[in-house]
């Protein structure tokens, strides 16, 4: 049985990441933490996490917050159980609050996030630069799902020869074993004057864990081109390797998996050592 975590920010409740839950949860059976934070910690946490080099402390929170809190938390309570869903519910409204979600990655097997909370409260110019670094402070891998999406039935493995795409193929393959049935393709996108790097030994690898996979080459270099073609395969999950400091090539960076995330349209798994 797996761990998975839903962090919930003030009176936001991201039904896209309770329903990818309930549908792997259907699958196999999971243990479901809902994490309920002020709407402030959770824009710092992901938005702004080398801000503060001490744990911050909330001296308190207004009334209409904590209400807001309470009202997701039985919104919550009343969906696991509906679906029968075996549930935890972690409120931390005046502690260190953003250290305790980092903590709570570490006991996790997996963390899911609604896109449109991601972006929520950090839209400047320039924030975009603090994704890379805030799912480093991540300790366990990272599903961000759109609100609205049809669960998929294809995996796209997003691969450039580096260890991080490796790593995230692996991590991705042990943790949804139940997954690796579906139709795969390795995706290596570069331009035609590069082979695809260590083909052989990328083949032997997915080939051992994915039941229907195929390596594609898409020969081009610019990111647009990439995002067209995967909206082209619907109802896909995109695995990616983390982005920023692993050297992750440009074509897979994180302008790409940051523009698949903001369109809104399809599941990305991040996984990072």
């Amino acid at each position: 049985m797996k761990k998975i975590i839903i962090p919930f920010d003030g009176g936001h409740f991201s039904k896209g990441a309770f329903s990818f839950v309930k549908s792997l949860h259907d699958m196999k059976h999971v243990l479901l933490t809902g994490i309920f934070l002020p709407e402030v910690d959770y824009a710092r946490f992901f938005f702004f996490p080398t801000a503060f080099a001490a744990p911050v402390y909330i001296p308190g929170i207004e009334n209409s917050d904590e209400e807001n809190i309470d009202t997701n938390i039985e919104q919550f309570e009343q969906a696991c159980q509906r679906n029968l869903i075996e549930y935890r519910i972690h409120k931390d409204l005046f502690g260190p609050s953003i250290s305790q979600l980092t903590k709570e990655t570490r006991f996790a097997d997996l963390m899911v996030i609604g896109s449109e909370a991601f972006y929520t409260n950090a839209i400047v110019d320039g924030s975009y630069e603090y994704l890379k670094d805030a799912l480093h402070t991540t300790e366990c891998p990272v599903i961000i799902v759109p609100e609205k999406f049809n669960f998929p039935s294809n995996i796209i493995l997003a691969y450039d020869g580096s260890a991080s795409s490796v790593y995230a193929i692996k991590q991705f393959a042990n943790l949804f074993p139940e997954l690796c049935n579906l139709k795969t393709i390795v995706l290596y996108a570069e331009d035609e004057k590069h082979s695809i790097p260590d083909q052989a030994l990328i083949e032997e690898l997915a080939a051992r864990h994915f039941e229907n996979v195929t390596i594609t080459k898409l020969n081009s270099d610019h990111k647009n081109e990439i995002n067209n073609w995967i909206n082209e395969h619907q109802d896909s999950l995109l695995v990616s390797g983390s982005f920023g400091r692993s050297g992750f090539s440009e074509i897979f960076s994180r302008s790409f998996i940051i523009d698949i995330i903001k369109e809104h349209a399809t599941p990305v798994f991040i996984a990072h050592k």
